[in-house]
Order: structure tokens, then sequence, then C-alpha cells
């Protein structure tokens, strides 16, 4: 088998996700990402995303084929700050008594000075916008500013991939569109799984769809995301910005799957 693409951040060989010693939840998956790519992870609930975060990460073992970041195969266990792994439910990831203390957590495991781990701290908040916050108690920031410390512990470590498991769930529309503009300006590949498709049309230039076990779509957002078709097949709808408009009053045509 060929090596990696050295260009790509993260390669995906004919990848088998699941629980050992259960029936995989996504089989022969192949796919890469490229440094500073955004993509978007879509499908129906049970389809296997977190689970496919989880491989990434090296939270769950590989049942099959490779997954490699950086061109290096991913290892169960095996501590990897090139990747960044931010959890659909915050609290989980969240576990120090102040803001300050939780984004520093991670670079002070990296046996960093502590004028480089100040550095990197107040850079992240800054980007997040959470500086003048640092002592406040994790449980006491608001839903929006709960997920930016996640975000904020994540770019603390200087990744060069992250995984973002339904970064907009339960955030209102205003710290939605904060969320949208941070994630925007990120140098970072990332791949982001979500069910707000508006932000995956936002942010991701290319999409991919899966259901029952596999790949289904990889390309373009706006082309895969707008095929009414696919969408229906499995489990989706075509974003709102993506549907025909005629005049006021306006009913929008959707296409039969």
């Amino acid at each position: 088998m060929a090596g990696p693409d050295p260009v790509s951040v993260l390669d995906c060989d004919a990848l088998s996700v699941g629980w050992t010693a259960h029936a995989p939840v996504l089989c022969d998956l192949t796919f890469r990402i490229t440094p500073g790519e955004h993509v978007g992870l879509v499908g129906p609930n049970g389809a296997g995303k977190t689970s496919l975060f989880h491989t990434i990460a090296g939270v769950l073992p590989v049942l099959a084929g490779r997954v490699a970041v950086q061109g290096r195969a991913v290892v169960p266990g095996q501590f990897r700050p090139e990747t960044a792994l931010v959890f659909q439910q915050a609290e989980d990831q969240l576990f120090c008594p102040t803001l300050i203390e939780d984004v520093a957590f991670g670079p002070r495991n990296l046996g960093l000075s502590d004028a480089a781990i100040t550095a990197r701290v107040q850079a992240a908040l800054a980007l997040c916008g959470l500086t003048g916050l640092e002592n406040r108690p994790v449980h006491h920031l608001s839903g929006g500013e709960k997920r930016r410390a996640c975000i904020a512990g994540a770019l603390v470590m200087q990744p060069d991939l992250m995984l973002l498991d339904e970064p907009s769930a339960a955030l209102d529309m205003r710290q939605r569109r904060r969320l949208i503009t941070l994630l925007g300006s990120m140098k970072q590949a990332l791949l982001i799984a979500s069910h707000d498709l508006e932000l995956v049309l936002e942010l991701c230039p290319r999409v991919i769809v899966i259901d029952q076990s596999r790949i289904c779509a990889d390309g373009p957002a706006r082309q895969v995301l707008g095929d009414a078709s696919l969408m229906a097949a499995h489990g989706q709808e075509v974003p709102h910005s993506l549907t025909p408009h005629h005049g006021a009053g306006h009913v929008h045509v959707r296409n039969s799957p």
C-alpha cells in the first residue's frame, strides 16, 4: 500500500471504526484532509461521527485499515498534541476549578516553562474572546463561554487538526454567530461534525456525508448539501439558504427524493 500523502494532515485508508468485539459502525472509509482545510462531516444520529472522531483522536482502536495524522499512524492512548478533540458537551471537557487552570492544563503537561504557558494561554483566551474571565469558575460560564473555553483549551496545544463535535449545539443566535466567526478565522485543519448545516455551509467548502456504515458523498459543500435527493436519502434537509425562493410569500421548491 502506498504511503500517506505528504501534504495531508489526516489520512484515513480503508478505515473501519467501532467498538472491539462488535460490528463496525463505519467501514472502508478513505479520505484525506490537507493543512488548513475546513471539512464538514454530516450524517444522521448514530451514523458514527463521534466514533470516527474518537478513533482519529486515539480513544478507540482502529478495527481495520489505517488512520494517520501528519504521516504517523494513530496509536490508541498515545498523546498526540497535533490533534485536538472538542467534545459535544462542554461539561465533559471542562474539569478544572477556574477557566485559566483549565486552559493551562494541557501545556502544563507538555513540560513548558511558566512563561511559555502564560503566553499560550493568554493568546488562546484572547482569540476566543475570554480575556478577563481567567479566574471565573468554569461552572459560572455561560453556554457560549463554555464552548469557547473548550476551543481555547484545544488551541493552546497549537494543534494541526481540530475535531469539533456539534460545536453550535444549544447556543443562541448571538453565541452561534460568534462561534462561526471564531472557527472561520482558524488556520488549523478542521473536521466539523454538525446537524447545523447552515454553519457547515458557511465554514466548510467541502462536506463528507456518512450513513449506513460508509461514506455516501464527499465533495463541494454547495453541491453535496444542495442535492435534495441525496440529503433526503440520508436523513438530512437541504439548508434553507440553498433552497430556491420565488418572490414575496415564496414557497420552497423541493425535489422529491
